[in-house]
């Protein structure tokens, strides 16, 4: 016996006689799953660029700290240049350029990690919901 129709797996006729209401209500569950895992995914690389900013704020304070100390440190030796003609501000003065270098290294650092954490959007979240809308629109047009 031939049939006219084609012969459809079990499974897809199951598929196909699911009653709409079913149907609206799994696409609604995916959808907030979707929306979940999207929320999980922005907090997590929310989290991460705030652990970025934080260690760049840090070493930038560090940086501050240790420039302040350079200021001091070429106050002194200033007055001790005018007080002793060579031994002591030169020693003084290797002092202020050693942390100076310090300072130097440290703000470089911390405007590094400050500019691996920028922007402060979660662009991969951004970039999946795009394409989730997008896939849904798709979808919605068939």
């Amino acid at each position: 016996m031939s049939s006219t129709q084609p012969h459809q797996a079990p499974d897809q006729r199951t598929q196909s006689a699911e009653p709409v209401g079913e149907l609206v209500q799994r696409a609604s569950q995916q959808l907030t799953e979707l929306v979940r895992g999207e929320l999980r995914l922005a907090q997590a690389e929310m989290k991460e660029k705030g652990k970025r900013y934080g260690k760049g704020g840090g070493l930038f304070g560090g940086a501050g700290v240790v420039g302040y100390l350079m200021l001091q440190a070429l106050v002194a030796t200033v007055i001790a240049a005018l007080a002793v003609p060579l031994p002591v501000w030169a020693a003084a003065l290797i002092v202020t350029v050693v942390l100076g270098v310090i300072a130097a290294v440290l703000a470089l650092t911390g405007k590094k990690q400050v500019g691996r954490a920028a922007p402060p959007a979660p662009e991969q979240t951004i970039e999946n919901v795009k394409a989730d809308v997008a896939e849904i629109r798709e979808s919605a047009h068939r």
